[in-house]
């Protein structure tokens, strides 16, 4: 059996393919509800185009992932500590040519994640919109891979875009990549969310042989748009609404402790 100190965390990729879907807000309420159940949580922004992780949580930060990239600081030196005590590396925001795809530095910051994030339960990154090089990237470089979408058709259709996007990379790269789990955020209601995977998985399941599941849902809330407002975490600001009990039931499915759970679809 192995010791703790040879279990690597999991690492978790984000993505979403459309903007606005709230990608974003998914990742760093999980985060925070991760570290607020006691986990060690490294929340990274991997948007090194349009970060915006620091923002939405009021973190202040010193140095980004493009500092450590170009090699002015280690990756260690970008760690802030944010809510619950949820540890954050910024990503950059309006740095120009840092948003295009570049294998070597995506191989560089995924060596510095790993090396950085070791004595942390989970690594949750929250990862660019569309459907570049560097989002196919890094959701194959990944442990596991949250794909969230709305029910609205454009969303949906990306979401779809994205799914077939990977199939292909995972082809053209000889690589074995697990479809992603669906979390379907501003739901009406947990059956209109299932509704919405329903609607994906037929497509996917036709076309590419994928069956995406469900791992969870979140819905349109006053609370969620309250706690954006203020550049603070929902799960936090009301941790009784709805909103909340969704993030964390979604939190018991990527908690290192129920991992078996989450491997067996529970």
């Amino acid at each position: 059996m192995k010791s703790s100190a040879e279990i690597k965390p999991a690492l978790w990729y984000v993505t979403g393919g459309k903007g606005g879907v709230g990608k974003s807000t998914v990742t760093v309420n999980l985060a925070v509800e991760l570290a607020r159940r006691g986990r060690k949580v490294l929340l990274c922004d991997l948007d090194l185009g349009l970060a915006n992780a620091d923002v939405m949580l009021r973190v202040p930060t010193h140095h980004t992932l493009v500092d450590a990239i170009s090699g002015r600081v280690e990756f260690a030196d970008c760690v802030s500590t944010g809510p619950s005590g949820v540890h954050l590396i910024a990503g950059g925001s309006g740095e120009l040519g840092w948003g295009d795809s570049d294998k070597g530095r995506r191989e560089q910051l995924l060596q510095g994640l790993r090396e950085v994030g070791a004595g942390y339960d989970v690594i949750l990154c929250d990862g660019a919109a569309g459907i570049g090089g560097d989002v196919l990237g890094f959701a194959a470089a990944a442990d596991r891979v949250l794909l969230v979408t709305t029910g609205e058709g454009p969303a949906l259709t990306d979401a779809y875009g994205l799914l077939k996007a990977l199939d292909a990379y995972a082809l053209r790269e000889d690589l074995e990549v697990p479809t992603p789990d669906l979390v379907v955020n501003l739901a009406p209601s947990r059956e209109e969310a299932q509704a919405t995977n329903q609607r994906l998985r037929r497509v996917s399941e036709r076309f590419l042989c994928r069956s995406p599941r469900m791992m969870g849902w979140i819905p349109d809330s006053q609370d969620v748009r309250g706690a954006a407002s203020a550049q603070a975490a929902f799960v936090e600001a009301a941790p009784e609404g709805l909103a909340a009990r969704c993030v964390g039931d979604l939190a018991s499915l990527v908690d290192p402790n129920t991992r078996e759970l989450v491997c067996e679809g529970a």
